[in-house]
């Protein structure tokens, strides 16, 4: 290589700076201005992540991220699990490491260790971590043959990390990342030194099993988790989310409202209480209603279907290992992990014609997939749950429309729930899918063009899709900013001709469907949860189990207190009545612990004039009203969302 062509480098803005030979990234951001150099963590060359120490030979499209770029928290706590493996390392010599990624709001490092970490080893753990970031250790990228490197690592004892070497094609070189006296194996890249990391902007937060390579067969390992931020507010703000996200945690909110409960007799499946499924049939009531407000037509299919079903749609292959079997008369059942194949079932009943289309077929389908029990969280991770499903079969040139109605629809959904902050990601085709490029290139571009003519703007996410087409993702945003992934459409040219759908076209002539799947809920089990941390159990109005309480101050207003109670149910309020001989401040307090939006208080002066004295939950004042007008107004607030 000529070292002394010149290398000219465009940054996002266009302008070009050209250097007489290689330059490094450090370099380039120095020739911009002091600042950018001081605020640089890692170049990216030609789309590439590289180290600012690495040389650029060849002319190139670059652009810098500093600490105020959001790529810059992955990078953040990548360098984070470095330097936590560097400080096991040091306190713990005969500890081995083993992976240490970057994950959503932190990191992890896995160790094989026989000793349990404690509570007060992280506490050491940490401080360790802090000195380690204050030594400034420069970060030195190497390159090492893989042979080599095998054999450096297995030197040390590192039996998992030669491991790792030993499945890497003996042809490609291996990277080492040191910082100080410990090297690690990585691609990288990381920060300049580690005192770019700051040392108040991250925390270990707790120790966990975690199996070598995810393999239950394997070694247990111990699984340090912590969390890193660009900056010490950030770090303050997340542990305060944090805090905020255990009060507001729907398992703990689901046994003091009553809502639900799990036990061992059957792992991962709910059993509702009454306030439970009341607030479940609710949802179910509007989602039905607002299904057929958008034309859709509601069916039931069978929960437990042949296996040769699944085999035909491609399930079989795909989620095997997720579905319950049994075995009758010689066949083999599985428990439906998922609806679509059933739906094309009732579609290919009869003749289709083109003016049967679009055809939006929708179930609240029961469905079972088999999870780790390690997996199983609460109401958002279970193995028996209900979609808002639905099939939409039309024509290709109809893809766009319908996209188009579907998005409005969701919207709609997600406005009358509470949520309108919501982002829309796509996802494109998968490593392992059924189909040809061909396919998928048509599949994808239907996609979208009706995303963009649908005006919404969306995120690419990569290798997301699904096995047998691409997906819009829709994310919501909670009350204390967390994101969650819920609705869903999904473009499929593939299951309509594996199962043998047809309609017949203008031509007359038959043709295979476009086949859009799609949910807005995605899991009635999941939304639920969200819903329950999202009004951290205070429920609007309309989906509250118990939307009003009375109770008397003494037994004198008994009789009154049950009128009351009779004419708020003949209201249609889901009422309750409390005529427990206890202080009214004690029944006040429970009722408002219980979360219950409204408490009726008859003491002897409402029960003379007729009126009543409303308390709000979560409000300290109190007024008393008269009566039907008290009444009227939960009336009002109490309508469905998509009545009013």
């Amino acid at each position: 290589m000529n070292a002394n062509k010149k290398v000219a480098l465009t940054l996002p803005d266009g302008s070009v700076r050209e250097f007489d030979g290689p330059v490094t990234g450090m370099t380039l951001a120095q020739d911009i201005g002091p600042g950018l150099a001081k605020a640089a963590l890692v170049i990216v060359v030609n789309g590439e992540q590289w180290d600012l120490s690495r040389e650029i030979t060849t002319n190139s499209d670059v652009s810098i991220i500093t600490n105020r770029d959001d790529e810059a928290l992955e990078i953040i706590r990548h360098d984070a699990a470095h330097i936590l493996a560097e400080a096991v390392k040091e306190l713990w010599p005969d500890t081995q490491v083993t992976i240490g990624p970057a994950i959503e709001n932190g990191f992890y490092y896995d160790f094989a260790r026989e000793e349990p970490f404690t509570p007060e080893d992280l506490e050491t753990i940490e401080k360790r971590m802090r000195q380690i970031v204050e030594r400034n250790e420069e970060i030195i990228r190497t390159e090492m043959p893989r042979d080599e490197a095998f054999d450096f690592f297995r030197n040390q004892g590192e039996e998992y990390k030669a491991e790792i070497i030993a499945s890497i094609p003996s042809n490609e070189p291996i990277t080492l990342y040191k910082q100080g006296e410990f090297i690690d194996l990585c691609r990288g890249p990381h920060l300049p030194s580690t005192k770019y990391l700051g040392s108040d902007t991250f925390k270990l937060m707790n120790v966990a099993g975690a199996y070598w390579r995810g393999d239950s067969n394997n070694e247990m390992l111990q699984r340090i988790y912590g969390t890193a931020w660009r900056t010490k507010k950030e770090l303050k703000a997340y542990l305060l989310r944090l805090e905020e996200a255990e009060k507001r945690d729907h398992r703990k909110l689901g046994k003091e409202l009553d809502l639900f409960h799990f036990q061992k007799e059957a792992a991962g499946m709910p059993f509702w209480h009454p306030n439970g499924w009341t607030i479940y049939t609710q949802i179910e009531g509007y989602m039905r209603r607002k299904q057929r407000e958008y034309g859709y037509r509601e069916i039931n299919t069978p929960k437990l279907v042949d296996r040769k079903l699944w085999e035909e749609s491609g399930h079989w292959d795909k989620f095997r290992e997720h579905m319950y079997t049994t075995e009758s008369d010689e066949c083999v059942f599985a428990l439906k992990p998922m609806n679509c194949p059933c739906h094309v079932q009732v579609f290919n009943q009869g003749l289709v014609s083109y003016r049967d289309l679009p055809m939006r077929l929708a179930e609240f389908g029961s469905c079972h997939r088999y999870e780790p029990s390690g997996a199983l969280h609460g109401l958002m991770r279970v193995r028996s749950f209900v979609q808002d499903d639905a099939h939409i079969f039309c024509e290709k040139d109809k893809i766009t429309e319908e996209t188009e109605i579907f998005c409005k629809m969701l919207l709609e959904v997600y406005k009358d729930f509470g949520f309108e902050d919501v982002k829309v990601k796509f996802s494109d085709r998968p490593e392992v899918r059924a189909g040809s490029d061909e396919v998928w290139d048509e599949a994808e571009k239907h996609l979208r063009d009706a995303i963009e003519h649908a005006g919404l703007k969306y995120t690419a996410n990569p290798g997301e899709g699904a096995f047998y087409g691409p997906k819009i993702e829709f994310v919501l945003t909670d009350a204390i900013g967390r994101d969650w992934q819920c609705g869903t459409l999904q473009v499929d040219f593939i299951t309509p001709e594996r199962l043998n759908a047809n309609y017949v076209g203008v031509d007359n002539k038959k043709h295979h469907p476009v086949m859009l799947h799609r949910a807005i809920l995605g899991s009635f089990e999941r939304f639920i949860g969200i819903l329950i941390e999202n009004h951290a159990g205070r429920f609007p109005m309309w989906l509250a189990p118990k939307q009003v309480v009375v109770t008397g101050i003494t037994a004198d207003q008994d009789d009154y207190v049950k009128e009351v109670y009779k004419k708020l149910s003949d209201a249609g309020l889901r009422a309750d009545i409390d005529l427990r001989n206890e202080k009214i401040n004690y029944k006040v307090r429970e009722h408002s612990h219980a979360k219950v939006p409204a408490i009726f208080v008859a003491g002897g002066r409402e029960a003379e004039n007729n009126t009543i004295t409303v308390r709000r939950l979560g409000s300290k004042n109190q007024e008393t009203l008269d009566l039907m007008d008290a009444i009227n107004t939960l009336v009002t607030e109490s309508i469905d969302p998509d009545k009013r």
